[in-house]
């Protein structure tokens, strides 16, 4: 079991389809303004629910402008496709991030999935197998061109990976990652922290050190109160244009804020 110490923390993943970019602005200024720890947004180019040709904004360009739009909020992608940018581009754009945001961007990738975004754009799809084995090998040299860019990153980039895997995901995850998020019930967390505990044997890392991260969308209390037991300390709330609905964000900052006070 992964029982890294720390307190709640709640984000908000603001989907960037369905409205136009002044609500997504407008959203991101009221979820920070309800104290919020963190917004995230999503890589992709094309709706994932509703119409499938809807209202759609590009990630990174996004979480720039919300940089500098905000002040206290962390920001990331939840989560960022690897296949689609060279590693070495994809490490200077999150330094450049951090730097516009005075350190609080959070670097979240994963292999990608969308076969649309991939077909639409010229990108090769692969296989799962092959996506994996691209941000494995791509990890690294982002890690790397971290360490040389002028001037560095304001500090140590969060990464977190999203995905449960347990073949190659957690593996990369306990090589590389500083949060892991997946979208697991408690009886499947539960099972995947003893894989990824596995793992971090295996590559000799503290498994502690892992900040665990889980969706809430859908979840009941009681759920949510068995993940925290299990180790879950960062929590994230989907939301989608056009409307964006902050009832429930609002709702699971007041639990965020009971289980903090305890």
């Amino acid at each position: 079991m992964i029982t890294k110490p720390g307190p709640v923390r709640i984000g908000a993943q603001v989907a960037p389809q369905h409205a136009e970019y002044s609500k997504i602005r407008d959203t991101v200024a009221e979820v920070e303004a309800l104290g919020t720890d963190v917004a995230f947004n999503w890589d992709h180019f094309f709706p994932l629910s509703g119409d499938p040709d809807g209202l759609h904004f590009e990630s990174w360009t996004i979480l720039a402008a919300w940089a500098e739009q905000t002040s206290r909020i962390e920001i990331g992608a939840l989560v960022n496709c690897n296949s689609y940018r060279n590693p070495d581009l994809q490490a200077d754009m999150a330094r450049t991030i951090d730097h516009i945001s005075g350190g609080r961007f959070i670097f979240g990738t994963g292999s990608g999935w969308f076969e649309r975004d991939y077909d639409e754009y010229g990108y090769e799809f692969g296989t799962v197998g092959t996506r994996l084995d691209a941000l494995a090998e791509n990890l690294p040299r982002i890690e790397a061109r971290w360490g040389k860019l002028n001037p560095p990153p304001t500090r140590k980039i969060p990464v977190l990976i999203g995905g449960g895997g347990e073949k190659k995901t957690l593996r990369i995850v306990a090589k590389h990652a500083d949060i892991w998020h997946s979208f697991s019930s408690p009886e499947v967390l539960e099972h995947k922290l003893g894989v990824l505990a596995e793992w971090c044997a295996t590559v000799g890392r503290d498994p502690a050190e892992i900040e665990v991260s889980t969706e809430l969308r859908g979840r009941t209390v009681a759920e949510a109160e068995q993940l925290y037991a299990l180790g879950a300390r960062l929590f994230t709330i989907g939301l989608s244009g056009p409307a964006y609905d902050l009832a429930p964000l609002t709702d699971w900052l007041a639990w965020r804020d009971a289980k903090n006070a305890d």
